[in-house]
């Protein structure tokens, strides 16, 4: 009998089993983290509320920019639709439609926790794999909005030379993803 390769068992997973195994994760996470949060009570149940009254201010701050930027996304996949996604930055928008995805990444300023969501979100909606694999990751690296403050700190050249590379780098990784994901 032939020896099975995971590249193989992967492809003959449904996406229903995808779904069951993140469900599974995220709810393996959430007990430890339960399991963790009850044995640092026990230990010092002073230092774990403080922590805790932390982490909620954490996420206090972080609530109204996640929430604009949700409503945002709401709005601006009202007025674009699919076919106007898929034309911009769809998989058939070909070279320019990669370089627009690599400006827009770079001159966009969001945290990665609504950035990984807002991609999902443009796949369903028609944008390429390779498109949002670029917008993602320069976002994550290039900083043009950010620049100012990064050429006060390491000096113009550096700045540059640094926001030059990661455009660079962003563009090989979203190749590399491509690549990756059998495109």
């Amino acid at each position: 009998m032939a020896k099975t390769t995971f590249l193989w068992q992967v492809s003959q997973t449904s996406i229903l089993d995808f779904r069951i195994i993140a469900i599974m994760d995220t709810l393996i996470l959430y007990i430890v983290v339960l399991v963790l949060f009850g044995v640092s009570l026990a230990k010092d149940r002073a230092k774990t509320m403080q922590a805790l009254k932390k982490g909620l201010k954490a996420v206090e701050g972080i609530l109204p920019q996640f929430i604009t930027v949700l409503i945002l996304i709401a709005v601006l996949l009202a007025v674009f639709n699919a076919e106007t996604i898929s034309r911009f930055i769809g998989s058939g928008s070909g070279a320019l439609g990669v370089l627009l995805a690599g400006l827009l990444g770079s001159v966009t300023l969001i945290p990665g926790f609504v950035a990984f969501p807002l991609a999902g979100e443009l796949l369903r909606n028609g944008a390429g794999v390779l498109q949002i694999a670029t917008f993602v990751s320069s976002l994550m690296m290039v900083g043009i909005v950010t620049l100012p403050m990064e050429i006060s700190f390491f000096g113009k050249r550096a700045a540059l030379a640094r926001n030059f590379a990661a455009l660079i780098f962003s563009f090989a990784a979203a190749f590399f993803v491509a690549w990756a994901v059998g495109l």
